[in-house]
């Protein structure tokens, strides 16, 4: 250990590697990462200008208190489900039904998954999606990680009914939320889940979310996710599949956030005819600033990426979409496609849609659209004509422009949840 780690910084990472029981590698992978971070560059996000934010607090370990208490109420969900529940760093609810137990399936807290199952974790644990030195903000996130989930699928196995997480994130203490899921499908099985991130109260506070969904050969993954975290949040969020041969991920992204936010949303498909669909929505709104580099690199020979993003702006926002697809030289027959449309319904807002292809190779298909607009004046005529007011009439448009991703999702209850936080975003009732 060098002088480069401050003491107190360092015992506070050692004392919590040693509360969590970390395995070796771990704890050295962390603290490497911990004297490593501050030397690395930022990841790139062209048009955001997000390096003066305050994203890497490093209190990972505050005291809970009566708010704990109260996270009882997020204790819900299906009987039929598999479901975790964390608050804060805290693990408060672990449900999976004796069936998938009996098949083998893991979904369980990521520091029990290191002690339990020692060798997947190790094995896929940022080795193959998202490597930690990328980065500053992968390093650090790796250095001050507190909380997780580890989920395996085993060989074959079709789990029917969808795996739920809902991750709260408590902001009534000072503690970064440094969140991590590793999800590894592995071959011919299949799996839907659903993920959903909240803020409770209103401390300032820092978040790095780092996803890795690795699909093995045949594997198919349909993931969904809803992301409202606070006003007070500076956050970064990369969700990253790594993908084998003919598997595939279903994206479906809901970025309902209030702070600002930068995400890397990416697809690696590594194997001959893996298939990607990203599908994302945001909604930007008072002062906030987002911005979304999506990603597709096809390396495999008649891969298939495909990009979908639609955003609104509201208020003074600026939202940001950077669609990247990158077909790699050897990817004969690969197809990657793009879509990035944002709705302004502001003089003020800033919106960005930047298409970027980048083809190595011959014999592939590739294409791009993008646009920053207002809302159709026809169909608002045609809306108005009708009888409906202007509120409603714009609110129906915003909702149908919206309307792919959220149809994706495969919870029904979390697409009216979805559909509710639009709303909401869009009378400012939470702002």
């Amino acid at each position: 250990m060098t002088d480069k780690i401050e003491s107190d910084i360092q015992s506070q990472l050692e004392q919590f590697s040693a509360f969590r029981e970390e395995p070796s590698w771990m704890h050295d992978r962390r603290m490497e990462m911990a004297e490593l971070y501050q030397e690395l560059p930022f990841p790139t996000v062209e048009k955001v200008n997000f390096h003066r934010w305050p994203m890497m607090d490093q209190v990972i370990d505050a005291t809970y208190g009566e708010e704990l208490v109260n996270s009882q109420q997020y204790q819900y969900g299906h009987a039929d489900n598999g479901k975790i529940v964390q608050y804060g760093k805290e693990t408060i609810m672990e449900q999976l039904p004796q069936e998938l137990i009996d098949q083998g399936v893991i979904f369980t807290d990521l520091f029990t998954a290191m002690n339990d199952y020692p060798e997947l974790v190790e094995e896929h644990f940022m080795n193959q999606a998202v490597q930690s030195d990328e980065n500053n903000l992968t390093a650090y996130h790796t250095a001050f990680l507190n909380s997780g989930v580890f989920i395996y699928i085993p060989k074959n196995v079709e789990v029917k009914q969808p795996l739920e997480a809902l991750f709260i994130q408590n902001s009534h203490v000072k503690e970064a939320l440094n969140k991590h899921v590793l999800f590894v499908a592995d071959t011919n099985s299949s799996v839907s889940y659903v993920e959903k991130l909240e803020t409770e109260g209103s401390e300032k506070n820092s978040a790095a979310i780092i996803v890795e969904v690795i699909t093995k050969p045949g594997a198919k993954v349909k993931f969904s996710a809803v992301d409202h975290l606070g006003e007070q949040t500076h956050a970064y969020i990369n969700r990253r599949g790594y993908l084998d041969r003919d598997s595939s991920i279903d994206w479906a992204i809901g970025v309902m956030n209030n702070g600002n936010v930068i995400c890397d949303f990416d697809s690696d498909l590594m194997g001959e005819g893996s298939h990607s669909e990203i599908k994302a929505v945001a909604v930007s709104t008072g002062r906030q600033v987002q911005g979304l580099d999506t990603r597709v690199t096809n390396y495999g020979k008649h891969s298939v990426g495909h990009i979908l993003q639609h955003g609104v702006i509201l208020d003074r926002a600026t939202l940001t979409f950077n669609g990247i697809g990158h077909i790699i030289k050897g990817a004969k027959g690969a197809d990657a496609q793009q879509e990035s449309r944002i709705l302004m319904l502001s003089d003020f807002a800033r919106g960005d849609a930047n298409p970027i292809l980048l083809i190595e190779e011959n014999e592939v298909t590739a294409g791009h659209a993008a646009s920053v607009g207002r809302v159709d004046p026809e169909q608002m005529f045609y809306l108005l004509s009708r009888g409906i007011e202007q509120e409603d009439a714009e609110r129906l448009v915003i909702r149908g422009f919206l309307g792919t991703v959220i149809a994706a999702i495969p919870v029904k209850e979390i697409r009216d949840e979805l559909i509710d936080m639009i709303d909401k975003k869009l009378t400012r009732d939470d702002q």
